[in-house]
């Protein structure tokens, strides 16, 4: 019964979308959303900066050697040998601390966030750098769901009340996403808005994941309990009729 009372953290106690925090984080997927839709619209089929990325990219000076490793440093974690040393290194995390909708929770928000730029890309068809597809920033929505799954995850390990919760969920999410947006800006990977709007796919697709994977978890629990309960009521009726004999 121990292994089925780990999964059981699979159920309601163990969400990774804590009610408390579904009223706040849901609105503001939904807005996001909306972020990336307009931004799609806006460049769309264009092949160069717009009057934003422009100022953005002005302010942004050119680092210096020092701060040029630290923004291909940060863009190794989202290369492929990168991203998969991280997602290892927290699906290590999660199984060890007996967390295994934390782990499923990594994987699958980092893989549908990926996945949704890659789906996006051809369509809003922004180029950049002899026609790389650019809109939205694969390398910068990875980081934020990946900061946006841990933040939830730890989240819920302190039980933080709903505004304490959210705000270290979005205050995470926008660090790690200013951090990656800046390094793909500063190595001429992407347009400024780009970086937006892969920021913002990673706040709209994180919170649906995890609520997808909530619904799962309970429903295993639930069959789980059911074939517990299924058992007990088994061997209860089975010593009755022992002792009658």
């Amino acid at each position: 019964m121990r292994g089925a009372g780990d999964l059981g953290h699979m159920g309601a106690g163990g969400a990774v979308l804590p009610a408390r925090l579904r009223g706040w984080l849901e609105p503001v997927a939904a807005l996001a959303a909306l972020v990336v839709v307009v931004l799609g619209i806006r460049y769309a089929g264009a092949g160069g900066p717009g009057a934003m990325d422009t100022r953005i990219r002005e302010a942004v000076e050119a680092p210096g050697t020092q701060w040029w490793h630290v923004a291909t440093a940060t863009n190794f974690l989202g290369e492929p040998l990168g991203a998969a040393l991280l997602v290892g290194a927290l699906v290590t995390g999660c199984v060890l601390l007996r967390c295994p909708r934390g782990a499923v929770l990594v994987v699958a928000g980092a893989g549908l966030t990926v996945g949704t730029t890659t789906l996006l890309k051809p369509l809003v068809g922004r180029t950049i750098h002899d026609g790389n597809l650019s809109y939205p920033s694969g390398h910068t929505a990875f980081l934020t769901a990946i900061a946006l799954a841990v933040a939830l995850l730890v989240a819920g390990r302190l039980r933080l009340g709903a505004a304490a919760g959210t705000l270290l969920v979005l205050t995470t999410a926008l660090v790690a996403g200013a951090a990656m947006g800046w390094a793909q800006v500063v190595m001429d990977a992407h347009y400024p808005t780009d970086a937006v709007g892969g920021f913002c796919t990673a706040l709209a697709v994180l919170p649906v994941t995890a609520r997808l994977v909530d619904r799962i978890g309970d429903r295993i629990a639930d069959r789980i309990r059911d074939r517990g309960a299924e058992r007990a009521t088994g061997r209860t009726a089975g010593t009755g009729q022992r002792e009658r004999r």
